[in-house]
């Protein structure tokens, strides 16, 4: 079954999301983000999609007091990315309880620096943040971009041992409109051995099971939940039935 991953982003140390990654176009959902965290916990979801916004736009990480209070007062597994320019800056984003950290600009202007903590931490640890718009990879907060495709800076880790992508199209980003299979389905059989994760344009809990019929191995939603499309209620019977599963596997 397919992984749900709620998303949490961040500006101002305030829950927030996006449209299209356009910071002038932004709705703040919660102003304290540790009660959407424990909202999150109660439905029995267990990994958490952080994003600092602040963090991506300054170069360094701005809200790692908003990833403590959610890591020291919560369960759930948090994955950072946003501003993670250096090694300094990763170690503080793992000092702060993350249990995995994206990287995504830096992996395609210091790629040398992205393989060496591939290494050092652990491909577990360590996620590829592969955010595109067009065809071509967006860095820095979405604001630049670059010169490289999707698939080919996924290929260009592919011999370090990276094992997790997440995917964002930027132009699905927040905009409700059902996320680009094609696009994901694609890199999935062309990297079977890398958890590819699907994000941007979910719109429905139809989605989702699109996704996973698909065989697609996890999913971030962000703005669908915020928007009452899709309800706390679903998550916790969706991860309800994950558990019952997992039992019956291990019996």
């Amino acid at each position: 079954m397919i992984e749900i991953i709620p998303a949490i982003d961040l500006i101002g140390g305030q829950c927030v999301r996006l449209t299209q990654g356009d910071y002038d176009r932004r709705t703040t959902y919660y102003k304290d983000p540790l009660d959407a965290a424990r909202r999150y916990e109660d439905c029995g979801i267990r990994r958490l999609h952080l994003v600092d916004l602040d963090g991506a736009k300054a170069a360094h990480p701005v809200n790692l007091n908003v990833l403590e209070r959610i890591t020291v007062s919560t369960s759930l597994q948090v994955q950072y990315g946003g501003g993670i320019k250096n090694a300094e800056a990763l170690r503080d984003v793992f000092g702060s309880g993350a249990a995995r950290a994206i990287c995504g600009s830096i992996a395609v202007t210091q790629p040398d620096a992205f393989r060496e903590w591939l290494a050092e931490f652990g491909s577990a640890k360590m996620i590829l943040g592969a955010d595109t718009r067009d065809g071509r990879i967006a860095i820095n907060g979405w604001l630049e971009a670059a010169t490289v495709g999707v698939e080919e800076l996924i290929e260009s880790f592919r011999g370090a041992g990276l094992s997790q992508v997440i995917c964002t199209d930027i132009t699905k980003d927040g905009m409700l409109s059902g996320p680009s299979v094609p696009l994901y389905l694609q890199l999935q059989k062309t990297f079977p051995e890398i958890d590819v994760t699907v994000s941007g344009g979910i719109s429905s809990w139809e989605d989702i099971e699109e996704l996973d019929r698909n065989g697609l191995r996890s999913v971030v939603v962000g703005k669908a939940i915020y928007e009452g499309r899709i309800r706390f209620e679903q998550l916790e019977k969706y991860m309800l039935t994950v558990r019952t599963d997992k039992n019956q596997q291990r019996c």
